[in-house]
């Protein structure tokens, strides 16, 4: 079959590798639709987050590895004692790996599991045109449900993760910093979640452009203007700052444009280690706090997106093939700031 197998920085290839064969317990899925993840921009470009040197203790699998994450398709066949799942389903694929037996994993909280991974950086993804899943990783899409919406299901689940834990609430103010596709699937969640005033934070007019489209109440392109002195002209100041952009200079708007009592919830991963001015943070009683991926939101996400109330569509900007991956996804992500979610279609 087909795949696109990370082997180093910036190596990645689109080879013919042997088709995998399920395995009693787990289920292979036909893909049909993979999204480009930052976690693949961050494989591809900087080695960071692919299983090497060692395998991972919980799949025994190490690099070259198939890339991907992000992906939906339909179930070809089930490995024996699967049950609840049939040939034909189409599915979205969540693709934590955890232990299901460390105190996290049995407090519920497995996406702090102590061995915790991804399908796709621990072991063969969705980049290719078959992948093994365990069957906790499946679920249903329903018929009015795309297989390409299906594939956002994954982004969806951490920007709806972000906004489920954090203080927002119906009638509250937010501000999302960085309107990537993270970005602008927060603002879809924030905006499903009740919020009254939403301003989006980029310095890509295109991709404002593409927050108005989604539900932005307000847009602040922060290379022109001073962000943080216009979203206090606009809001009065805002109760959840979604930190989306991962850079010192956002965290710094974002600790200034949240009222007393407000929240920073970080959602990107910080290339630099940021500074955080704690005497602001403790005269506003203020918190800054994080997520890690999502836990058990994938059925909610896929109701909201049945129900049209997250209408996740709005945030693809390109469809590529897998062939074109590398030169028209990875490569281009890493300049064209337009881009928001390209999707690769794998299989017909």
């Amino acid at each position: 079959m087909k795949a696109a197998v990370w082997h180093d920085t910036k190596d990645v290839r689109i080879s013919n590798i042997e088709e995998p064969s399920v395995q009693p317990g787990a289920v292979k899925v036909k893909v049909a639709w993979t999204g480009i993840c930052g976690s693949d921009l961050h494989a591809y470009h900087h080695g960071i987050g692919v299983q090497t040197g060692q395998p991972h203790p919980l799949t025994g699998r190490m690099a070259p590895l198939t890339l991907g994450h992000e992906f939906a398709g339909t179930i070809a066949e089930l490995g024996e004692g699967v049950t609840g799942l049939a040939a034909g389903d189409r599915v979205a694929i969540e693709p934590l790996i955890y232990c299901r037996e460390c105190s996290y994993c049995r407090q519920g909280k497995y996406n702090q599991c102590e061995q915790f991974g991804f399908v796709g950086l621990n072991s063969d993804g969705g980049f290719g045109e078959y992948a093994i899943v365990k069957p906790y990783m499946v679920h249903k899409l329903p018929d009015n449900v795309s297989l390409e919406e299906g594939a956002l299901v994954e982004p969806t689940a951490v920007a709806y993760h972000a906004v489920r834990q954090s203080r927002l609430h119906v009638g509250g103010k937010a501000a999302v910093f960085g309107v990537g596709p993270i970005g602008l699937l927060t603002i879809l969640s924030a905006k499903a979640a009740g919020a009254a005033q939403i301003v989006a934070v980029d310095v890509s007019d295109e991709r404002l452009e593409k927050a108005k489209e989604v539900g932005a109440t307000f847009t602040i392109n922060s290379a022109k203007e001073n962000a943080a002195a216009k979203i206090l002209e606009l809001t009065g100041g805002v109760d959840v700052a979604y930190e989306a952009a991962g850079v010192q200079a956002t965290f710094n708007d974002a600790m200034t444009v949240i009222k007393k009592g407000g929240e920073i919830m970080v959602i990107a991963a910080f290339a630099k280690q940021p500074q955080i001015d704690l005497l602001q943070l403790m005269v506003k009683e203020a918190n800054v706090t994080s997520i890690l991926a999502y836990r058990h939101i994938f059925p909610e996400v896929i109701s909201l997106i049945a129900a049209g109330q997250l209408d996740v569509k709005k945030v693809i900007t390109k469809k590529i093939e897998l062939d074109q991956l590398v030169e028209d996804g990875l490569e281009l992500l890493l300049h064209d700031k337009s881009q928001a979610k390209i999707l690769t279609r794998i299989g017909s």
